[in-house]
């Protein structure tokens, strides 16, 4: 069935056509769709000594959530590995360092993906993905978090685009030269000039526009000067739970309008528990690419350690599900998708790893959602977004 899913998918359509197959258990369900998360920040683990991407890690021994063995646990066929460039200054200097660090982000994500050409591969458009999928290997797609890391020289963005990045985000928790971030004090009310010419030159190139962290108005701007659909890669409804990294339901209805996606994450469906203790660790998470194997130790077990006193989340799968549903509700299985922020801050109780993915086909099943939509809200959408940049491109 997966095999006539994915023929389906590579001719460009959403779904197989023909005789309904028999109902299949929960788990052959999932295994069944081809699964595709719009944020991964596992690359910040690809560089920890003593470590590798290949081997099974767990929540009791390790704080990576996305592995190559859970990634089969989960049925996670793949998604967008992300480029994240922290916010710095804005000056010749500081969009020298960014631009360094993120070319060096995407050599280590390339060189950690060409390490296990048996089990995944990189990929550059929709059909490499369903092409890959079917061989039975996992998809590795790259994105960039915050385009910071372009400075004030927009030619680079097509450097990023040649060494494989398909899709990228403007503005990360703080403004830039670019825009106006969803948790920082306007300064453009939206776009700057530059991130005006951003926005066409990601449509030139063919690559997706990503509003997630952008402000209400740069997201506005986008939607009205994009010729080609948003995507949000990991975000919520602000109705559902009112903080401004979430989108109103009023412009999620909006972006729907426009052909667009947002990909429901599992933060902020409640506020953030970022005491003093916990900073601390995430400050060092950050950074666990620099870490000693004993250090990444210490850094778990002080972490689990954190968890059983105050929880990040007071949240759990039930609450997700139910974030998930109303976003649908808002949007249409037509313009849904998954990025729960895996290894960035995202996992809560139930839905720790990507181990539990199989749980979300089951419950949307149980909501009503056919084998067609939920296979469209796992990838078809994301594929469909992908498609549209390529023909912009083309064009």
């Amino acid at each position: 069935m997966k095999k006539l899913l994915l023929a389906a998918l590579l001719a460009g359509g959403c779904t197989a056509q023909g005789p309904s197959p028999e109902p299949a258990p929960p788990a052959d369900r999932h295994k069944r769709i081809l699964t595709l998360d719009t944020h991964l920040d596992t690359p910040m683990h690809f560089a920890r000594a003593g470590w590798s991407f290949a081997d099974r890690h767990t929540l009791a021994n390790d704080l990576v959530q996305v592995d190559i063995p859970r990634m089969a646990d989960g049925n996670l066929d793949g998604g967008f590995f992300a480029i994240y460039t922290a916010q710095g200054p804005l000056t010749p200097e500081g969009y020298a360092a960014a631009r360094d660090y993120a070319f060096q982000r995407s050599d280590l994500i390339d060189a950690t993906i060409a390490r296990f050409p048996d089990r995944i591969l990189p990929a550059r458009t929709a059909a490499d993905a369903v092409r890959i999928a079917g061989e039975g290997k996992l998809v590795a797609f790259k994105s960039m978090e915050n385009s910071y890391a372009l400075g004030e020289d927009l030619g680079l963005l097509a450097e990023f685009q040649r060494r494989g990045v398909r899709m990228a985000g403007p503005v990360h928790s703080k403004n830039n030269q670019l825009a106006d971030s969803a948790t920082d004090k306007a300064r453009w009310n939206g776009l700057s000039p530059l991130g005006r010419q951003w926005v066409a030159e990601m449509n030139r190139l063919g690559m997706v526009i990503d509003a997630s962290h952008s402000s209400d108005a740069a997201f506005d701007q986008m939607l009205e000067l994009s010729t080609t659909p948003l995507i949000l890669s990991h975000s919520g409804s602000r109705d559902f739970f009112d903080n401004p990294r979430n989108l109103d339901d009023a412009r999620i209805r909006r972006l729907a309008e426009k052909g667009g996606a947002i990909c429901v994450t599992t933060v902020f469906l409640s506020n953030m528990n970022l005491s003093p203790a916990r900073a601390e660790l995430f400050g060092k998470l950050e950074a666990i690419g620099t870490l000693s194997p004993e250090e990444q130790a210490d850094l778990t077990r002080r972490w689990r350690e954190l968890d059983k006193t105050e929880s990040m989340w007071a949240d759990d799968f039930d609450r997700f599900m139910q974030g998930v549903l109303h976003v649908i509700k808002v949007a249409g299985p037509d313009h849904v998708c998954f990025g729960a922020d895996w290894d960035g801050g995202g996992g809560i109780k139930g839905i720790e790893d990507i181990s539990a993915l199989p749980k979300v086909t089951e419950r949307l099943k149980a909501a009503g959602y056919s084998d067609a939509d939920i296979e469209k809200m796992w990838s078809g959408n994301v594929l469909r977004i992908l498609r549209a940049a390529e023909a912009g491109a083309a064009r």
